[in-house]
């Protein structure tokens, strides 16, 4: 066998013997990345060279803009803008049928979009909307149920920092993946609306609450408009040129503050534990991004993405055939894997095939994030799905039960955004970024 079969050989063994042996992401995806390399290159040449490799793949100015939007993100975990948000979505769906779960539904979106993080949103929403859903007439599972389901939502409308790993990927624009997210988190959060009030006539879950005046109304809305302010500012900015997408979430930090200090429910004795919180999560992201790259590094120096390409082109010739395969290839992976590795192990491999095909890398980018943002709601490695349960103090098992149709609704949802990419591309088009 040729050093590269072999080298192929080791990364196909070693990550999936890792992987179920339970081993971290980083070490799975790493340690086979530095035996392979020294298959090829021996060892003293394998250890510098993915070492450069890691250095180099997190090195880049684009990434800058993830540990600001994840500290945006903790800021507003933190800083009272749950209980606004939800105010705001009881007026915007207060007179829809099953009014509390579509009250959850939106909510998650809402904060999920202010703060890119589908696990806050599922825990401060879901603190706060389990008990009151509970009060409501609802069941627990069906409570959590709706929860995940809507959380990862906010992974898609902008500002996501899994569009920026994937901008780093395929050399796309950040601005453009942030402006195709729109349709696709919209269609996401139809798909959950939808299921939601099906599931609830079903179980006669109909009871609403009381009803705020239209005064009341006017000031709950107004209450929110700081905290939705955030989205023009952070994507006004970047469409108008008047920031980079790094430069914004600086300023999103800054205005998080300012909010939260304002809001009275941030205080100077909170900030350290909220920076370690964020340095924790951009510490993984950045190991991960370190040894991705070194993968990515091995796999095309033994040829693996060509192989790929070439099996695939190879099976069908029909751009339907290869995108429903590489689109189960990314819902079986997303099951145990978070977006972030997936992404940056398996996009330099499907993207050639993408452009050979001729789909637009950006309506790829669409496709590919919310494809493996339902890897986040399902067992085993689902981290929205157990949070959501922890939250609601049930088992994962019993919070599955009611989530299947959610999970059917928005993998219908998916194929529509795979299958039109308009629903994708328009966006970016009509602002100018295509």
């Amino acid at each position: 066998m040729s050093p590269a079969g072999i080298a192929a050989l080791i990364l196909l063994v070693g990550i999936i013997f890792l992987i179920l042996l339970s081993a971290p992401i980083a070490v799975a995806i790493g340690l086979p990345s530095l035996l392979a390399a020294m298959a090829v290159l021996g060892p003293e040449n394998a250890v510098q060279a993915v070492s450069q490799r890691m250095f180099t793949g997190a090195n880049s100015f684009s990434l800058l803009a993830i540990p600001f939007f994840v500290l945006a993100g903790v800021l507003m975990n933190s800083g009272g803008i749950a209980s606004r948000l939800i105010d705001a979505a009881k007026v915007l769906v207060g007179r829809m049928p099953a009014s509390m779960a579509q009250t959850n539904v939106v909510a998650n979106a809402m904060f999920g979009a202010v703060s890119g993080a589908a696990v806050a949103a599922a825990s401060a929403v879901g603190t706060v909307m389990t008990p009151k859903m509970k009060e409501d007439g609802y069941t627990r599972s069906y409570s959590a149920a709706v929860n995940v389901a809507s959380a990862p939502s906010g992974m898609l409308i902008p500002p996501s920092n899994t569009f920026i790993v994937y901008s780093l990927v395929s050399s796309t624009s950040i601005a453009a993946l942030f402006m195709a997210g729109v349709g696709p988190g919209l269609l996401w959060v139809i798909a959950c609306l939808i299921v939601a009030v099906f599931m609830a006539r079903k179980e006669k879950y109909t009871r609403d609450f009381e009803r705020p005046s239209i005064g009341q109304a006017l000031i709950i809305i107004w209450r929110a408009v700081p905290s939705l302010l955030m989205i023009v500012i952070v994507v006004g900015g970047i469409l108008a040129g008047f920031f980079t997408a790094t430069e914004s979430a600086a300023i999103a930090v800054v205005y998080c503050l300012i909010l939260g200090f304002a809001y009275r429910n941030l205080h100077i004795k909170d900030l350290p534990s909220i920076l370690l919180s964020a340095t924790r999560t951009t510490a993984i992201v950045m190991i991960l991004v370190a040894v991705s790259s070194a993968l990515s590094w091995v796999m095309s120096f033994a040829h693996i993405p060509q192989m790929i390409a070439d099996t695939l082109l190879g099976i069908s010739d029909n751009h339907v055939v290869i995108l429903l395969i590489m689109m189960a290839i990314l819902l079986a992976i997303g099951t145990f894997m978070d977006p972030t590795p997936a992404i940056l192990i398996f996009v330099p491999i499907f993207l050639p095939v993408v452009l050979e095909l001729g789909i637009h890398p950006v309506h790829f980018g669409a496709m590919v994030v919310m494809n493996l943002s339902l890897g986040v709601i399902t067992p085993p490695v689902g981290n929205v799905l157990f949070v959501g349960s922890q939250v609601a103090g049930l088992r994962v098992e019993t919070v599955i039960k009611k989530l299947w149709p959610f999970l059917i609704g928005i993998l219908i949802a998916l194929l529509i955004v795979a299958f039109v990419p308009q629903i994708s591309l328009w966006l970016p088009t009509v602002s100018g970024l295509l």
